[in-house]
């Protein structure tokens, strides 16, 4: 019954965008404003649903999730028309009388799978490009967040042309029912495990994909950098949502001369941050479930702490907490942690640390304290990641003028800003003739004198 309601509701958004409603630049507009309104005249019912959920205050609310989707429609609303126009291509002087250019097309019906760690801005970031670019969308919420989930299916509609976007509330075993239909473009953000599914049904349509995965983001810390500075960031980097955050620093790699100051400097950030008692604090998130709590607890077994440490199932919280002492082989570098909790290791030279951050793929982040720019480029062509970002965190994916994606392990594709509206775009060559002039020329039979003109022609104005 589920399946069939989705060929339904796939079929009404095929009829929408073959109709052409979404195409104008009148009304990707006007989607792209009613959903501003959405963000601002709902913002307190969003903030409501998104804490219950994830235990998040609303200040966070608003500067990972409202804010941050606000923003987006801004820039998009500035530059619409701009990235709308055909890009003109030179055309070859023996082409002529003639005019080339490439257009950006809509692809049609996109499916948009968000994430559970930021659940209203991991479909609606996406859903901005998407509407920008001309598409009619299905948007399917994360069902770990159920509550946030609810919200959009129950009022997004009520702001949205509901000819042309739709949300799906589904479990994840309904996910391969829903991809039965053939999208014209899938865009998924979640885990490894699940990117592989999604290509795999994406693949039995040949539809394109873009992939937002996670990653082993990797921080290294000189031992000439602000240690301040830098224990102050990493913190708060780390634990904001409780560490339930695809591009915060997963380990450190620490100079062993800096990392005693460092730990002690990071212990004091988490006190002036978050007081003696996590637990407490209004502004610390919680785990998303018990078994990601569990999970975590887990990963903690063993480690020499020394911040934190404390959980509560019941609560889904675990406490802000630093770790040191770890191995390459520890459990807690081979997998993504999706939580708060950071590993310390130290290196001695910083081809050391980079040795380490290869063989872990390619992150979707890495960081980097110096001062020192030789250092930097050492840094950034010595690894591969999605971004790079020096003496600071998270902030590269803020900047819309920046291209947000993965590489490798870490995904494909990359959206915010202009590279979201060229993601849910597809390019289409166009080139226009006169039927005047017509030489025999360029028709069979081609011997003699004729061919020689011809290549010579060719060669010179190619």
């Amino acid at each position: 019954m589920r399946s069939d309601m989705h060929a339904s509701v796939f079929e009404e958004l095929k009829t929408t965008f073959r109709q052409g409603l979404s195409r104008s630049f009148a009304w990707r507009r006007e989607q792209l404003r009613a959903l501003q309104r959405f963000l601002i005249e709902r913002e307190r019912d969003i903030a409501a649903a998104v804490h219950e959920d994830l235990g998040k205050s609303f200040s966070e609310t608003f500067m990972t999730e409202t804010s941050f989707i606000s923003g987006e429609i801004r820039h998009a609303l500035k530059h619409l028309r701009q990235w709308m126009m055909p890009s003109p291509a030179r055309t070859p002087l023996h082409y002529l009388f003639g005019s080339s250019a490439v257009h950006q097309e809509p692809y049609g019906v996109v499916l948009i799978i968000g994430a559970w760690n930021y659940p209203l801005q991991l479909v609606l970031a996406p859903l901005v490009s998407a509407l920008a670019a001309g598409n009619c969308a299905v948007i399917k919420p994360s069902e770990l967040a159920p509550c946030t989930s609810a919200f959009l299916a129950q009022h997004l509609a009520g702001y949205l042309d509901p000819r042309a976007v739709r949300v799906i509330e589904a479990e994840a075993a309904d996910i391969q029912a829903l991809l039965e239909n053939r999208f014209d473009f899938v865009f998924y953000t979640g885990s490894r495990t699940g990117g592989r599914a999604v290509m795999r049904a994406a693949a039995d349509h040949a539809v394109p994909v873009a992939l937002e995965l996670g990653g082993k983001n990797p921080c290294i810390v000189e031992r000439n950098a602000s240690l301040r500075t830098a224990a102050r960031r990493i913190v708060w980097a780390k634990f904001l949502n409780a560490g339930q955050t695809c591009i915060a620093p997963d380990y450190l790699l620490v100079h062993e001369d800096a990392e005693k100051e460092l730990l002690h400097l990071m212990q004091l950030a988490i006190r002036d941050f978050f007081g003696e008692n996590p637990g407490s604090s209004a502004d610390y998130s919680r785990i998303v479930s018990e078994h990601h709590v569990a999970r975590l607890e887990q990963l903690l077994r063993g480690c020499e702490i020394v911040a934190g440490g404390q959980t509560d199932r019941a609560c889904r919280y675990v406490a802000p907490t630093i770790v040191r002492g770890i191995r390459q082989d520890s459990p807690l570098m081979h997998t993504e942690i999706f939580g708060p909790l950071l590993p310390v290791m130290t290196y001695r030279t910083l081809d050391e640390a980079l040795a380490v951050i290869r063989e872990g793929g390619e992150p979707l982040a890495v960081y980097l304290f110096s001062p020192d720019r030789v250092v930097r480029g050492k840094v950034l062509h010595g690894t591969c990641s999605g971004s790079f970002c020096c003496n600071d965190l998270l902030f590269q994916s803020a900047i819309h003028g920046l291209p947000f994606g993965g590489r490798g392990m870490s995904g494909f594709g990359a959206y915010h800003g202009k590279a979201g509206f060229e993601t849910f775009s597809t390019t289409r060559s166009v080139l226009y003739r006169s039927v005047f002039p017509d030489p025999d020329l360029r028709y069979p039979p081609y011997g003699g004198w004729k061919f020689r003109v011809l290549r010579a022609i060719v060669r010179f104005f190619g």
